[in-house]
């Protein structure tokens, strides 16, 4: 595409998506695995319960010596959690049984405790059901040995990791995490706790945008704050070595002293598309350094957040081998009224609440500017405005993207 050239948000994330696919798998414990994504489906190495269990607290009987009560049975052994009876019961027999113990042989119900009364080795059943099965779990209630209940592309959850161990599973294939280096570029900026010129401001965006390739799952190194000069930035620049895409933030656009480009190209970048149609977002850069992906965003902390949902985070999900990796946007109705667009997409920073009669409702904020910090941070959701698109009135449905949820929820 040549310079004069926007190119469409979902060209630009299909170009980038289609470049990249799922990272090699690894082997890991199960105890690492929370929020690692499967590379291989999981299958149960055993049934749960393996074996019929009771499910409370109380007497192992025959059903059919308790179809008549009051009954009174000989107690002949003792089967707590963990303890199977060794022996088998017969008539008019019972076995004092806790939750959890397997079903002693020749049994068929379990009687709870609450409707019996014990006195020596005699137990009477005063009252209460017991028809076959009654307070049985019988065996694969849970799952079977062989069922695969995780699927590839699952991001593990704390409840994914106890259904693994209850499934006998102590190792799992996971992909690779990404290794993302990030650069901040520009004379005018410095790190938080250094001293601030009278012509700085303090960085926010490799410390965000490090925060938020690690909530999607990535392994971010920030290599710290290039000059705006060929050497330095081309020396910092070298540390993204090994790294399967380099994230720099400001020096994509064409002023003077945006030396992006032309240091990088230096060195190897090939271009496959910069400046898109899309506001907060516009100087967006994807190219390649040899094995290394490059996604330059935009300087503005805004901008280069909106462009990590819209683009960094499809590309981390794309290397981590998941399904679904866009951001799903769901409607939601205007709290106030928006001006017609123009030819870029609008991604609005907007607040949620919820009616009882019309469900979500967004509402942008006054001010827009791509510099406020404050306000996608209080920002719930990004009120998604396709290209020249009409002025809309409130209670209009829009398309938004929620931003709650998840460790970005910020």
């Amino acid at each position: 595409m040549n310079g004069g050239d926007l190119l469409p948000v979902a060209d630009a994330q299909q170009r980038i998506l289609e470049a990249l696919s799922p990272l090699p798998a690894e082997l890991i414990s199960l105890s690492s695995g929370l929020g690692r994504v499967l590379a291989e489906d999981v299958v149960s190495r055993r049934s749960q319960p393996p074996m019929a269990v009771s499910a409370m607290d109380g007497y192992a009987v025959r059903a059919v010596d308790v179809a008549t009560l009051p009954a009174d049975l000989a107690v002949v052994g003792y089967a707590p959690a963990g303890h199977a009876f060794d022996g088998s019961v017969g008539p008019g027999e019972a076995v004092r049984i806790f939750t959890g113990a397997p079903l002693p042989d020749g049994t068929d119900t379990i009687v709870i405790q609450e409707n019996t009364k014990q006195t020596g080795e005699t137990v009477r059943v005063i009252e209460g059901e017991a028809p076959v099965g009654r307070f049985v779990r019988p065996p694969g209630l849970d799952f079977a040995s062989g069922d695969t209940l995780l699927k590839a592309g699952k991001v593990l959850t704390a409840r994914d990791i106890g259904l693994a161990a209850a499934m006998n599973v102590p190792w799992l294939m996971v992909r690779r995490k990404p290794r993302i280096s990030i650069l901040a570029t520009g004379d005018e900026i410095v790190m938080p706790g250094d001293p601030v010129g009278r012509d700085q401001i303090v960085s926010s965006n490799a410390l965000s945008l490090s925060a938020f390739v690690s909530a999607e799952g990535g392994d971010p190194l920030n290599l710290g704050i290039a000059p705006d000069e060929k050497d330095g930035l081309r020396a910092l620049a070298s540390g993204a070595s090994g790294s399967d895409i380099l994230v720099t933030t400001g020096g994509a656009s064409v002023g003077d002293h945006d030396l992006v480009q032309s240091v990088l190209g230096d060195i190897g970048l090939e271009v496959d598309f910069w400046r898109i149609a899309m506001r907060p977002g516009k100087p967006l850069m994807f190219g390649k350094i040899g094995n290394t992906f490059l996604i330059g965003l935009p300087g503005n902390p805004v901008s280069s957040l909106v462009c990590a949902i819209i683009f960094l985070a499809p590309a981390l999900r794309t290397l981590l081998g998941m399904e679904k990796v866009l951001p799903e946007p769901v409607p939601a109705r205007l709290g106030s009224e928006l001006g017609e667009n123009d030819e870029r997409e609008d991604y609005l920073r907007a607040s949620l609440g919820r009616s009882d009669n019309v469900g979500l409702i967004a509402t942008p904020f006054s001010k827009q500017d791509s510099s406020m910090f404050a306000t996608i941070a209080r920002s719930d959701a990004l009120i998604i405005r396709p290209p020249f698109a009409p002025a809309a009135t409130s209670g209009e449905t829009v398309e938004i993207i929620p931003l709650e949820g998840s460790l970005f929820s910020i």
